[in-house]
């Protein structure tokens, strides 16, 4: 089954330092989730002052810049993997490295007919 795993921490909360290492932990994880065969895919994202977020409301597109809410912690990244059970998952999200000090969202990918192939 697919998993995506949400990564989100306070993006003020690490040093460049702290964030260069963390980026080299995660991509060990992903090399590690390869060789098991469950990774799909991975990926950081930019920081929240490039998000731009677009609503459509009475037929009118609303594009704002930044994220949809403000929150504590910011939507920083992701792994889609693949795991046998919601157990196998949360096992894999400890071993995030934002995990020690942010949080690991688990979400289930539903499967639907009609998208494209990988």
């Amino acid at each position: 089954m697919k998993y995506m795993l949400l990564v989100y921490l306070d993006e003020n909360a690490l040093s460049e330092t702290e964030r260069q290492s963390c980026y080299r932990d995660s991509a060990k994880l992903a090399q590690d989730l390869n060789a098991s065969g469950q990774y799909i895919d991975a990926s950081p994202l930019e920081l929240t002052p490039t998000a731009t977020s677009v609503r459509l409301r009475n037929g009118k597109r609303l594009v704002t810049d930044g994220p949809f809410a403000e929150t504590h912690e910011q939507l920083g990244g992701y792994y889609l993997i693949n795991a046998k059970d919601l157990d196998e998952a949360i096992g894999i999200a400890a071993r995030v490295p934002v995990a020690r000090m942010g949080t690991i969202e688990i979400r289930p990918v539903m499967e639907i007919s009609g998208l494209p192939e990988s």
